[in-house]
């Protein structure tokens, strides 16, 4: 057993190695001598830019409908790791993005958990569905639903034709901070809505019809940061910020560099973005990252919806939110 040093020990310490060695003995490191400092002038480029195509997604997708079932697996989806993390897990810092599949007849058994999440419906056909506590929700193209901290949510697919959408969730947040709880609903492996059929009448749910409405109803502002853009929810949830981007063909956005982190999934058209010097190709259902302090824009070669999903929210409450802006030119 090894022995603790007392004060009077401690004290009498004739050299820096062997109070190091005594410090160590208590689990206290000494702050002067520390290889790697705790603070830095600005943030570091932990998560590197990335980008994720749907075409291959689906394609993997499709492969794992034939190899394992819902009965199998809690979720059929894909996780969107960042390439430089060393965690394997988070497609940023604070959030996680995945693509997900549920075939013909499938049921996606009910559960809750304090992450937030989210998804944006690529390609489904009517009867797919979306329960949250109990109401089911009608999962459209486009269309944008939440399944907030602790509400209950299972998935089902009542059509003839397999159903894609992108997840995202602030599981990395939740990780770092450690307020984990999940737990299956109860009659695992039953819908809870007793065979209602799905509806948009829900808080949970932003229409594709109803975002295109108010994105004809805003100010344009195709040269801004973020186009034309209408933000989802108040925001959407408490750590996590939404907004549909309406871009115009060859306009370039203003560049964005904040401490925020950014997701842009592609909702329609083609286009580029350019993050931190890194240029991204893009069509209908990629995925960019966009990582904290990374300056990026944006252009399309047609007319173009983007997702933003971002970690604003949490910045802004926090203190932590800092927006650089853009260097003007000299004359």
């Amino acid at each position: 057993m090894t022995k603790i040093p007392s004060r009077e020990e401690l004290a009498q310490s004739g050299t820096l190695e062997d109070l190091y060695g005594k410090l160590g003995q208590i689990s206290i490191g000494p702050g002067w001598a520390k290889a790697t400092p705790s603070l830095w002038p600005s943030p570091k480029k932990t998560f590197a830019p990335a980008h994720w195509r749907y075409e291959q997604a689906r394609g993997a997708l499709d492969a794992a409908g034939r190899l394992i079932n819902t009965e199998l697996a809690e979720r059929r989806n894909l996780i969107l790791f960042n390439p430089a993390a060393e965690s394997g897990y988070g497609t940023v810092r604070t959030l996680v993005a995945a693509y997900q599949m549920i075939m013909p007849g499938e049921w996606a058994r009910a559960h809750r958990h304090t992450p937030n999440a989210l998804r944006l419906i690529l390609d489904s056909e009517p009867g797919t569905y979306t329960e949250v506590d109990g109401v089911k929700i009608a999962m459209d193209p486009g269309d944008v639903l939440l399944t907030p901290n602790w509400s209950s949510h299972g998935h089902g697919n009542d059509s003839r034709a397999n159903a894609y959408w992108l997840d995202f969730l602030d599981v990395p947040l939740v990780q770092l901070l450690e307020p984990m709880f999940f737990e299956p609903a109860e009659g695992e492996g039953e819908e809870m809505s007793n065979g209602a059929p799905p509806t948009k009448d829900s808080p949970f749910v932003f229409p594709l019809s109803d975002t295109l409405k108010r994105l004809d109803a805003a100010v344009p502002d195709p040269a801004g940061p973020f186009g034309t853009a209408v933000q989802l929810g108040n925001p959407a949830m408490n750590t996590i910020g939404l907004s549909m981007m309406r871009l115009s063909p060859r306009v370039r956005t203003a560049p964005y560099k904040a401490t925020t982190n950014n997701i842009y999934a592609i909702v329609k058209g083609t286009g580029t973005t350019m993050i931190d010097g890194e240029r991204f190709e893009w069509r209908r259902g990629d995925v960019i990252a966009a990582p904290a302090w990374r300056p990026h824009h944006h252009e399309a070669g047609e007319d173009a919806l983007m997702l933003r999903v971002t970690d604003e929210p949490v910045m802004q409450r926090l203190g932590f939110l800092r927006v650089e802006e853009p260097k003007q030119p000299a004359h």
